[in-house]
C-alpha cells in the first residue's frame, strides 16, 4: 500500500496534489510520503514484535537525512556501509548503539570514526577486514562488537547484479570456515564476538531462499555456542523485494517474513535484527517529470521527458520497470498506445520503458514514475551536467523541500583552475 492516489482526477501525495508540487519547485523531483514509510516501518516492527529485534533501515536505499530522521524517531536503527552513511545518520539524530556497519571494504579512518562516534556493530566481511578492525580498536583502547557475514550459498533467484549470498559472490566469509574464522575474532585483540550476520540478495519475491538461509544460519549459531562462542544476535540482512508494477505480482509480506524469521530461528533466545531499504522507502516515493516533446519516429513514438537515467538509473542499470502514471487521471476506457519514454541524455540506454501502452501524452504534460523511492535520489549523478533534482517530504497537506536543486553556478564553483591556467 502507498499514499499516492488521484483525488478529483489528479495525482496526490497523501494531501498534496503533485501537480501543485511541480508548480512550486519544477520538474523533476522526488517525492516522498510519511505516512508511507511510516506504515512500512511498522509493519516490519509488528511482524518481529514477539521477538527481540531492531529494524535497522539500510540507508543506501533512501539516504536522506530528512527520511532518516522520520524513521529514526519512530525507533528504527540504520544499516550503514560508508563513513558518509554514517555520518548522515548521526546527523539525523540516530544514536550510535542503533547504527550497524555493513560494507565489504570499510577503511581504517571509517573504523576509527564509527568506534569514536559510536556503533552497535561491525558486520565484518573478511579476515584482513577483521585484522584491520582489531589494529584500530586496540591502538584506541576500544572494543568492536562484531558479527562476521557468513556466505551461505543460497542462490537468491533475483537480479545477477543485485544477488549476494553465493559462493561466487563478493560478499561474507565462505560457511565453510566460519567456525574456523570466529575462532580466530576470538583471539583477536579488540573484538567482541556478539552474532551472526547473513544477506542474500535484494527484491526476492520468494521466502523459500530465505529460509534456506536462516535454517544455515541456525545450525551454525548451535554450533558456534557449542565452541564458546556468545551469539546474541542473528543479523538477517533485507531483501524482502516491493511489488513495481499494478499486476497481480505479490511478493511476500511483512507478516509472513516475520512468521518464518519466527519459526525458524525464535527458539534460540537472539536479539534478530533486519536491514529492509527497498520494502520501506522504495512505494513511499516517485518521481515526477515533464514531457518536453512528443517525437513521432519511423515505425514507433517517442515521450522525451525531462528526467534522465542520471535522476532514475535503475532502468538502464537493472532493465528495471517502474510503473509511469499521469498527473491526470485518464478518462475510463481511453485507448492506450505504445510509446518509447526516454530522456535527454546523449546514451541509447537513456531510455525508462519500450513499447509502453501509455494514454495520450503531449509536450508539458507530467508524470510520474512510481515506486522510486528506493534506489533512486541516492543513484543520482550530475551526468551531462544535469543538476540533481530536488527531494521533497510530504506529511498529510504539508509539503517541505528537503533537498535543493542547485544552481549551476554552485556546481561549477566547485570545480578550480590549477595555478598555470
Amino acid at each position: 500500500m502507498d499514499h499516492f492516489l488521484y483525488r478529483d482526477g489528479e495525482l496526490h501525495a497523501e494531501d498534496v496534489s503533485l501537480r501543485d508540487i511541480a508548480q512550486a519547485v519544477g520538474t523533476p523531483f522526488y517525492c516522498y510520503s510519511t505516512a508511507t514509510l511510516t506504515r512500512h516501518y511498522q509493519l516490519f516492527a509488528e511482524a518481529l514484535a514477539p521477538l527481540p529485534h531492531l529494524v535497522c533501515f539500510a540507508v543506501k536505499a533512501n539516504s536522506n537525512v530528512a527520511v532518516l530522521k522520520h524513521l529514526g524517531d519512530l525507533g528504527a536503527g540504520m544499516d550503514v556501509v560508508s563513513l558518509g552513511e554514517y555520518l548522515r545518520a548521526r546527523a539525523a539524530g540516530v544514536p550510535g548503539e542503533r547504527i550497524v556497519f555493513s560494507g565489504v571494504g570499510k577503511t581504517r579512518a571509517e573504523m576509527r570514526a564509527a568506534l569514536e562516534g559510536g556503533i552497535r556493530q561491525f558486520n565484518v566481511e573478511s579476515e584482513p577486514e577483521l585484522e584491520a578492525l582489531s589494529e584500530v580498536a586496540d591502538s584506541l583502547g576500544a572494543t568492536a562488537p562484531i558479527t562476521l557475514r557468513v556466505n551461505p550459498d543460497v542462490d537468491a533467484r533475483t537480479h545477477e547484479k543485485i544477488a549476494t549470498g553465493r559462493k561466487e559472490d563478493k560478499f561474507g566469509v565462505p560457511l565453510a570456515r566460519a567456525r574456523e574464522i570466529y575462532a580466530r575474532a576470538a583471539r583477536l585483540p579488540g573484538l567482541r564476538v556478539v552474532g551472526i550476520d547473513m544477506h542474500i540478495g535484494s527484491q526476492l519475491t520468494d521466502l523459500a531462499p530465505f529460509e534456506a538461509a536462516y535454517t544455515r544460519m541456525a545450525d551454525l549459531t548451535r554450533l558456534l555456542r557449542a565452541d564458546g562462542h556468545e551469539i546474541e544476535r542473528l543479523d538477517l540482512g533485507g531483501g524482502l523485494g516491493i511489488p513495481y508494477t499494478r499486476s497481480n505480482e505479490a511478493p511476500p509480506l511483512p507478516t509472513d517474513y516475520g512468521a518464518m524469521v519466527r519459526r525458524v530461528l525464535g527458539d534460540l533466545d537472539c536479539e534478530i535484527e533486519i536491514e529492509p531499504g527497498r520494502l520501506i522507502a522504495g512505494n513511499a516515493g516517485v518521481l515526477v517529470a515533464q514531457v518536453i516533446y512528443r517525437k513521432e519516429g519511423e515505425g514507433r513514438d517517442f515521450l522525451i521527458l525531462d528526467a534522465a537515467m542520471n535522476d532514475l538509473i535503475r532502468p538502464a542499470m537493472y532493465g528495471a520497470h517502474h510503473d509511469i502514471v499521469p498527473l491526470t487521471e485518464p478518462e475510463p476506457g481511453v485507448a492506450l498506445a505504445p510509446v518509447d519514454i526516454v530522456g535527454p541524455v546523449c546514451e541509447t540506454g537513456d531510455t525508462f520503458a519500450r513499447q509502453r501502452p501509455m494514454p495520450p501524452l503531449a509536450a508539458g504534460d507530467l508524470v510520474a514514475f512510481r515506486s522510486a523511492g528506493a534506489y533512486g535520489a541516492v543513484m543520482a549523478s550530475e551526468y551531462n551536467t544535469r543538476p540533481l533534482i530536488p527531494e521533497v517530504l510530504v506529511k498529510g497537506d504539508h509539503f517541505a523541500v528537503i533537498r535543493a536543486r542547485p544552481t549551476f553556478d554552485e556546481i561549477l564553483a566547485r570545480d578550480t583552475l590549477p595555478p598555470w591556467m
